[in-house]
Parts: C-alpha cells; structure tokens; sequence
C-alpha cells in the first residue's frame, strides 16, 4: 500500500477527514493547553493569595534563649549576626529560594522601668527595652538629633533613639535624660543612665524591619489600672554589648519573609512539607515561630478543590469530544459503506477495510493531533506532565476510524437500512441494563468512599460520565412510547404533516448519537448550576458576616452612635450589637460555675435588626425568641447552639442558667437552637444569644460594642469618623476616663465581605472552569446536534423527495422536519439539564468547595435562571438542527436521490 495511493483517498475523503482532523486536534490541544492555563492561574493566585494576606504570616523567626555572658565578651552581637547567612544555608532548597528578606536583632530579654524626669512630669509608668536593629538607618528618616554611634565606654550613657510616636507619647525629646532600673529585686540588679539623641520615624511603615514585637513604632497600652505602658528604644551595638558583659540577658532573633513570587505553585507541595521539616528540625538552642504554611495550605485546599472540579468538567468535555469523534467515524464508514462491501466481494480480508483507514487515519490525523499538542505549548503557564495522556489520545485518536471500520462495516452485501428495529436486541438490553446498574454503584461508591481533593480519582471522573450516558439510554427508551400515542392521535386530524412528523420521530433509527448531546448538555449545566450554588453560598456569608449594609465593630461605642448613623446620608437603619466571646455559664446569680465549656455571648435588638434586615434586603430571619417584648418576668429567652443546648440539658439548666454580659449576670433559658447565627465566625459551635429589649434594668446598663447599618451608598468614611467618636465619647463621658486607644474601630460593608470572597486566591481557577466548562459543552452539543442531524440525513432525504412527487408544500416540508426533530432534540436537551443539576447534588458534598465560600456549605438549590437558559438551547438547537438539515438537504439535491438502483 503506497503512500501517494493513501493520499489520494485521503484527498477524496477530504471532508471526512477534515472533520476527524479537527476534532483530533482539538483533544490534543485540551490536553496540552488546559494543564498550562490552570498552572497558569494557580500561579497568578498563589502570588495574589499571599500579597493578601499580612507581611507577617510569611515570616520564619529564629529566636535564642535568654544569653549572659562575662565580663570578658565582647562584639557578641555582630558574633550573633552572622547566624543569619548560617541558618539560611541550613534551611530547605524550596524554602532558601523564597527568602526575599531578612533581619537581625539584638535586645534586652526583659523590659526595665524607665524613670526621668519627663516621665515625672506626665506621671508615667513605663517600662522600655533596648534593641539593636542594624539597617534601621535606611529604613527610617530622623526627625530629630542623630542616631546613637557604635561606640560606647563604660560609665557613658546609652544613646538611645526612640520613634516619633513613642517619644511624643512619653513626653520625650532630643536631650532627655533617663534611668533603667530593674522591676524588682528578681534579676540582673542593672541600672543603666540612658540619653535620647534622636527621633526618627520610618520612611515606609509596611517595611519589615519594624514588624518585631515589641514593636518599634508603637506604645503597648497598659492592660490594667497601675500597669506599666511598654516601649522599645534603639541603641548601637556596643552599647548592648556592655549591658550584656554587665550580666543583662541578651535575646537574639533572625528573622526572615518569603516572598510573594518566590513560592512555585509547582512545588507548593514540597515547600510546605519543607516549612514543617523545619518546624521539627530546629537547630539545637534555637526556636523557630513560622505561620507561612498556613495561608499556603489554605490555598492549597481551595485549588485541590477547584482542580477536582476541573478534572469533572474536563471528564465530561473529553468523553463528548470521543463520543462526537466515534459519530464522525461511523458517519465516514456508513459514507464508505459500498467500497467495504466491493472491497470484501473481490477477495478481501475481513480487516482490509480497517488496514485501509489505519493508513489513512495516520497520515491524516496523527499530524493533527501533532498540531494539537504543539499548539497547546504555546499557552502561556508552567507545563504540566501530560505526555503520557498526549500519546495515549493521539494512539485512540488514530484508531477510532479504523476500530469503526472493523466493527460496522458490512460483512455480505448491501441491506436495506430503511427496516428499523422496534425493539432492541438481548446484547443491547444487557449492555444498557449493565451501564445503569454500575452508573448506580458507581455513585453510591463515590459517596460512601469520598475522595482525596487534587487528585485523578477514575471513580470520580467516571460518575459524571456514567450517569449521564444512563440517563441518556433512559430517555431515549422512554420517550418514543408517547410520541406513538400522539402519532394515533394525529392520524385522526386533517393534515399529513403531525402523523408523518410524529411517526418518524417516535421509530428513528438516529436516536443514539444524542447520548453525546446529553453529556455536553450535561456538562454545561453541572458548571451553570455549581456556579449559581457557589455564588448563592457566598452570599450566605457575607449575609451571616455582615446582616446588613455594614458593620462598625469596636471596644465600647456610646449608647446614642447609631442616633449618630442614622443622621449620616444614605443610612436608613442601625441596630446596635453586644459581642463577649468566652463567656462562662452559670448556674445561679452568684456566678457558681456549670460544668460546661465557654459559650459566645452575642446581645442583638431582636425588633432593630429584623427591621434592619428587611431594610438592607438581606436573606437573615431573626428567630422569634429574639424578638420578645421587654418587661416579660422569668428567664430572657435565648437561640443557643446545639452544643450548648445539650450541655445546658446535660447539667439540667434548660430552663434557667446565667451567663455574665459586661460584669452583669442576666438569667436565660433555653427558647430556640440554631446551627449558626449572624455576625458570629461559621465555625462557631457554641454560642448563647440574647435580646437587647427584653434585659432587664440595671444599675449600669449594657453597652453595645457594634452597630449593623443599613441604607445605599455609604461612606465608610464617614461610618469611621462617626464610629470613632462615639467609642470616645464613652471613654471620656463616664466619671472615670479611659486612655487613649490604640486603634479606632473597624467598619465591614456587605460588598466588601462578598468581593473578597469572589477575588483571588484558587478562583480564577475555578471560574475558567466553570466558563470554559459551559461554553465547551454548549458549543459541542449543538455540534452533536449537527452530528445527528447528519446521521439520519439521507433517509430523510428520501421521504422528503416522494413527500414531495405527492404534493408536500416547502412549508409542509418545513413543518415536518421541525415535527420530526423537536422531540429529539427537546429530550436530549432535557435530559441532560436534569443530569447537570442533579450531577451537583451528588457530588457537592465531596468536592471541598467550602474552600471557595469562607466555610459555608455550598447548597445547591433549584434556579429559575436554569429553566429560562434550558428553553432557549433548546430553541437555538433547534433551530440548529434545523438550518443543517436545510443545508444538507440542499447540497443533496433532493430531486436525485430517488435515482434508478438508489436502494429503498
């Protein structure tokens, strides 16, 4: 067999293989391309996950015991500053790689009372440490004097520079004159004269260097009455030193940041077992203090999941691609029916006509499916490892045509193919009955077992496949026994079109290649729905989150803020909020402890925050029992977590327990349970809420720490200055005041809540496949729309032409074919929409996509958007199938085919 004698064929085949070709090409180019585009994505995000979250969580700390040393010692923190090259070469290849940068410091163990006076004046207490931060010149700008010089004798006093915030909170400057004396009689006995010489501030305050606690920039506030405020002073080298060789401890820390681009999504794997080896492996007399692994297994978890996701639309992408290139092969070989049949009448082998279109396929398809895999390469993304796959595909590829050949090619002569069968044989009753039984198992394997999220499972790529191709058999037995009823019905109505129409739909012999059209309908609607139950889920917790348009959160707010809020433009609504975490339960007035474990302590005004609710249009229904009128005697009534109500019902306190709300005990019991409630995290598991307007009086009422807002068009601007002011006016309202704060308070709208969760991170990942999943299998299932249409083209053909020597108008004709098609299309569409929503019921409990949805279960509901999106690919398949049918009937030239020796 010449080459030039296979390419000839080829060339008369051309169109044949012109489709083939595509479709090979196609495959390859999903198997090169989409690994590169996913790695692609997942790289973007990890780099975008990670410059999320704070510089802090990527920092690997190495800190050494308290040190003393003699009298003798000298230059011990430059010794100790070469351990930062030491412990960086020790450290794994993945994580050394990602270090972007690193810093050294040197400090006193223990902070020292501080006394001078400046201090005196402002009647301070503080206690101060000294730290040596070697680069702090570059990254901080002095606002005054100059920074302290390396050398130092002893008898000198300390240079020492302090921040331009500590200072002024001191009551420091240039010159100031100071003393560190120990705290007590435990300890070094050292008193060290202590000189200001400089104020800096830094130049970026995001800078790394400023992030060691304590920090540089700021005060620690007193936690109590009579408490010291805690500051850090910078010194040189040599000054610590001597503080050291007079048998101060000394702590030395090396510290160091990953950056955001120095982590391969590629070997995210092996560089967060790198950061646990290191948490085990720590260099004798070292600690080590590292939460860079946790926002990288979090994104590790969420692209786990969205690569399960992936690996089930793409399972039902490249089986409707193979079901639509085993349709192309069995259109070329029924298209090539009579030369098998002459070939086989001169002598031929029963394998001639498989060994003819093996050759064929491998000079006409193998070069495309080379074409495909090349292709693929030039997606933009780190490669993935799909050789094995390209080979296989390519070796299926080039097989089907001839594999076709061997199995529906004729053995005798030519048979009449207008005998349709109307009923199946045994072998195909037992092959359909076999494929609904394991599509069954199949499914009740994969919910018993579950999966492991990131990974291949064959079960879990089946399943999609499986059902669908069941559901498709399913209907297709099913549906012709209406359609013969609606046909008796027509027979008995004037006209031929609805009879003629009706009767060839219900005994069409093309029926089974819309199997392909299920599965991609199928597909298209399992990533449609999933989205929609993903976005619903979102919502959920940016509802839970924030039941409202946006939260302020603080310390205490004066009573009369939300009067504040609402004066603001836009606001409609506000609803004042209580929050104590860790609350101990009671079980009489006089706080005797239930055994029992710590209970989330919430105060909402039940009335307020319905209203408000239904103001914002937010999905939250507040319980009943929270909406209790005020002045009811017994108990508050109380929506408690299902942990707490059986604790409470273990100890016997169902009906009358105290828990403590801002130093007053308030009676409850137990009214209502509720899995989760608002404004408390989706993990909380134990939590008592209680009714703002039903407390009781006291002598010092309850004040709120939050205020839920409704109305359009906020500025969260303007709810931060409000909300500032109003936890300053009880600080300095009461007869005692309170000291400066921190930090003011933190306001959370609604849309900032859902954008976040909706940004970054795993989900582009999870959006391309969701688009291209869609796209793809709409796409491909009006193609196998076209491919049926095609199958059973030439019997239409026929009727039509001696419909039309009978008389049948075109519009007639028109009418028929639609009659004819409607049904087909109409069940394969349907079919596969109820296999796409029924497909993430099944699976959703085992995908992990509570990664995508800050922990809230995705629950997937039925969508009236499906139904709307169902009729119209119903209407534009038909309308497909109808306009190829148009065509192909034209190219026909339907007044041929009823040609002398045609077969009948």
């Amino acid at each position: 067999m010449s080459i030039g004698a296979v390419a000839r064929r080829v060339r008369a085949h051309s169109g044949q293989f012109l489709l083939l070709g595509m479709l090979a090409l196609v495959v390859t180019l999903l198997i090169s391309g989409t690994p590169r585009i996913v790695n692609h994505l997942s790289e973007a995000g990890l780099h975008e996950h990670l410059a999320g979250q704070p510089a802090a969580r990527r920092d690997l700390t190495y800190s050494s015991a308290p040190l003393t040393f003699s009298r003798g010692d000298r230059s011990v923190t430059r010794l100790h500053r070469a351990e930062l090259d030491t412990l960086q070469a020790g450290m794994p290849p993945r994580v050394r790689e990602a270090i972007e940068q690193r810093w050294y410091a040197a400090e006193e163990y223990a902070p020292r009372r501080l006394v001078g006076p400046d201090l005196a004046a402002r009647n301070l207490l503080v206690d101060l440490s000294l730290r040596v931060a070697p680069g702090i010149e570059e990254a901080g700008r002095l606002v005054d004097g100059r920074w302290p010089e390396d050398g130092w004798a002893e008898g000198e006093p300390v240079q020492m520079a302090l921040s331009e915030k500590v200072a002024r909170r001191f009551n420091l400057r240039v010159g100031s004159r100071l003393v560190l004396r120990p705290t007590g009689p435990d300890g070094p006995q050292v008193v060290t004269p202590v000189t200001v010489v400089g104020v800096f501030a830094p130049t970026d305050p995001a800078d790394g260097i400023w992030a060691g606690l304590p920090s540089l920039l700021e005060v620690i506030e007193p936690p109590g009455d009579a408490q010291p405020f805690v500051g850090v002073g910078v010194v040189g080298p040599a000054a610590l030193d001597g503080q050291a060789a007079a048998g101060l401890p000394v702590r030395f820390t090396w510290r160091y940041r990953m950056g955001t681009d120095g982590v391969s999504f590629l070997n995210l794997t092996e560089t967060i077992d790198s950061l646990q080896r290191m948490t085990r492996e720590v260099p004798a007399g070292r600690t080590l203090v590292q939460g860079a692994d946790i926002p990288l297994r979090e994104f590790a978890a969420a692209v786990d999941s969205a690569r399960t996701v992936l690996a089930v639309i793409g399972a039902g992408v490249l089986a409707t691609l193979a079901g639509l290139t085993t349709l192309a092969a069995v259109l070329a070989v029924r298209r090539r029916r009579d030369e098998f049949v002459l070939l086989r009448a001169r002598g031929g082998a029963a394998t001639v006509g498989a060994r003819r279109t093996l050759a064929e396929s491998a000079l006409a398809i193998l070069p495309a499916a080379v074409l495909g895999s090349l292709l693929g390469t030039l997606v933009p993304g780190p490669v993935g490892n799909t050789a094995p796959l390209l080979v296989g595909a390519a070796v299926l590829l080039v097989l089907a045509l001839p594999v076709t050949t061997l199995l529906a090619a004729p053995a005798g002569g030519v048979a009449r193919r207008d005998l349709v069968r109307l009923r199946p044989s045994a072998r195909r009753v037992t092959v359909e009955a076999f494929l609904l039984l394991l599509a069954g198992l199949a499914v009740v394997l994969l919910r018993r077992r579950g999966l492991t999220l990131g990974e291949v499972d064959p079960l879990l790529v089946s399943v999609p496949v499986l059902l669908a191709v069941a559901a498709a058999v399913l209907a297709l037995r099913a549906y012709p026994w209406p359609l013969r009823l609606v046909s008796r019905l027509a027979a008995r109505t004037r006209g031929s079109v609805a009879f003629l129409g009706t009767a060839r739909a219900g005994r069409s012999a093309a029926a089974t290649p819309l199997v392909v059209v299920v599965l991609a309908v199928a597909t298209a609607a399992f990533c449609a729905v999933l989205a929609g139950g993903i976005e619903a889920s979102r919502d959920r917790y940016a509802s839970r989150t924030v039941p409202g348009d946006a939260l302020i959160t603080g310390d205490r707010l004066a009573p009369d803020t939300g009067a504040h809020l609402e004066r603001l433009p836009g606001v409609r609504a506000s609803a004042a909020v209580l929050d104590e975490p860790a609350q101990r339960v009671a079980t009489d007035e006089a706080g005797t402890a239930a055994r029992m474990g710590p209970a989330h302590v919430l105060v909402v005004d039940g009335p307020a925050l319905d209203r408000l609710t239904r103001s914002a249009g937010v999905d939250v229904p507040v319980p009943a029992a929270l909406l209790a009128p005020a002045g009811r005697p017994g108990p508050l009534p109380a929506v408690v977590s299902p942990a707490v109500a059986a604790d409470l019902a273990e100890a016997g306190l169902a009906d009358s327990a105290f828990v403590t709300v801002q130093g007053q005990r308030y009676e409850f019991r137990v009214a209502d349970r509720a899995e989760t409630f608002p404004l408390l995290r989706p993990e909380s598991d134990r939590f008592v809420v209680l009714p703002w307007q039903a407390l009781p009086g006291r002598a010092a009422d309850p004040v709120p720490t939050g205020f839920v807002v409704a109305g359009d068009n906020l500025d969260v601007d303007a709810l931060h200055r409000v909300g500032d002011e109003g936890q300053s006016r009880y600080q300095t309202g009461g007869a005692v005041t309170g000291g400066e704060r921190p930090r003011g308070v933190d306001v959370l709208t609604w849309a900032d809540t859902r954008r976040r969760l909706g940004d970054g991170g795993a989900n582009g990942v999870l959006a391309f496949g969701f688009v291209a999943g869609a796209a793809g299998g709409t796409v491909l299932g009006l193609l196998a729309i076209a491919f049926t249409v095609l199958a059973g083209a030439r019997a239409r053909g026929q009727v039509l032409s001696r419909l039309r020597t009978l008389g049948l108008s075109r519009r007639q004709w028109r009418g028929l074919l639609l009659v004819e098609l409607a049904p087909l299309v109409g069940v394969s569409v349907l079919t596969g929409a109820l296999v796409g929503t029924i497909l993430p019921l099944l699976l959703t409990p085992v995908l992990g996509l509570s990664a995508f949805t800050g922990g809230v279960p995705v629950q997937v509901a039925f969508e009236p958007g499906l139904v709307a999106g169902v009729v119209l690919l119903g209407a534009v398949a038909l309308g497909f199938a109808v306009a190829v049918e148009a065509l192909n009937n034209r190219r026909m030239r339907l007044g041929e085919v009823l040609r002398l020796g045609e077969e009948s």
